[in-house]
């Protein structure tokens, strides 16, 4: 038999590999080909929106990167351990804030809170960093404040901070009764990638640039994390401007426009399928709000998505027992809701 590979098999290896590691990039460059074949004058468009919208988001980019990188340059998030220590309604806040004002890595957030859990730390306040964390980080509200506006990445931040609160106290108040002694599934609780953070927690160096190691983790750091925002941003205002030229005003208008607590509600469970991540959903929005859609409606589809996407669900899923992830996806939604009402109400 002959060991020779057919083209074609060697063709499909290689797209595998590409849509594995680049399948971001090859959607958005798969939207523009088809356009141009179908609607060359909109591809044009759609290309040219993209770039003015990177280049007017450029700045904030800039500052996101630079913080995530100096984050793991300096080790600040090892800072995490000190929020888990004191009485339970100090460690509901410290947690809330912890998780909505710390940058952590993907990989470390639920290996972390395993840890947390595992150790024996209330689930209250692991609970409040856990709905706090997917909400808001220091390079999320640079990014918010180019894509949207200042006003919008406070009130965000807020929301971030009061539903971790809210979900920390809530929890507390049902758990004396012993509902949530044991959170994790069986075989859940080793830590990852994140348990050192709390098991054996670093000290923060502040001049890290002293360090050569550290000064090449920036610089990884730094260059992972422009590729990853790039991509996502690209797709998202890409799909924008489709959003924009396709979709008539009037449908977002009479869907999740005006005052009332309907166009909230929709878009807090519009939010759960349709959310991608934190950063792709900030220009989606962007082009809602200025389509007719309640600002509202628009902090309630950022909050409700960016704690109840699938992602997130299944990782939730996959760390605690069933009881916990119902409780998590009720006070995501709940909490949502209640941003959004109260975004609304300051907004008019």
């Amino acid at each position: 038999m002959s060991d020779v590979t057919h083209p074609q098999h060697s063709t499909l290896s290689v797209l595998r590999i590409l849509w594995k590691d680049h399948r971001i990039w090859m959607v958005s460059v798969l939207i523009l080909l088809l356009l141009a074949i179908f609607d060359r004058p909109q591809a044009i468009d759609s290309a040219n929106f993209v770039l003015a919208a990177v280049l007017h988001t450029a700045p904030y980019l800039l500052l996101s990167i630079g913080l995530a990188a100096w984050a793991g340059a300096t080790g600040a998030d090892n800072l995490i351990a000190r929020a888990f220590v004191g009485a339970p309604a100090l460690m509901i806040v410290l947690g809330a804030l912890a998780g909505g004002l710390s940058p952590f890595c993907s990989c470390g957030v639920i290996p972390l809170i395993a840890a947390l859990l595992a150790m024996g730390v209330p689930l209250s306040a692991v609970m409040a960093f856990w709905l706090a964390s997917p909400i808001m980080d220091p390079s999320m509200f640079f990014l918010t404040t180019g894509v949207l506006d200042f006003e919008f990445a406070i009130a965000k931040t807020l929301a971030a901070l009061g539903l971790g609160i809210f979900g920390g106290t809530f929890v507390h108040l049902i758990g004396r009764r012993g509902v949530f002694d044991n959170p994790l599934r069986e075989g859940i609780g080793n830590g990852g990638c994140g348990g050192s953070k709390i098991t054996a927690p670093k000290p923060v160096v502040w001049d890290f640039w002293k360090d050569s190691e550290r000064r090449a983790r920036f610089g990884r750091d730094a260059m992972s994390t422009t590729i990853f925002l790039l991509k996502w941003l690209t797709l998202a205002f890409l799909i924008e401007s489709l959003m924009l030229a396709w979709i008539p005003a009037e449908t977002v208008t009479s869907a999740l426009g005006g005052e009332g607590i309907v166009p909230i509600i929709i878009a807090t469970f519009v939010g759960v399928p349709a959310y991608l991540n934190g950063y792709a959903a900030l220009p989606l929005v962007a082009g809602l709000i200025d389509q007719g859609m309640a600002p509202g409606a628009g902090m309630a589809f950022l909050v409700a998505g960016g704690v109840t996407s699938i992602p997130a669900a299944m990782a939730v899923w996959a760390l605690a027992r069933p009881q916990v992830f119902a409780l998590y996806i009720a006070l995501s939604l709940s909490g949502a809701f209640i941003a959004g009402v109260l975004f609304q109400i300051w907004a008019l």
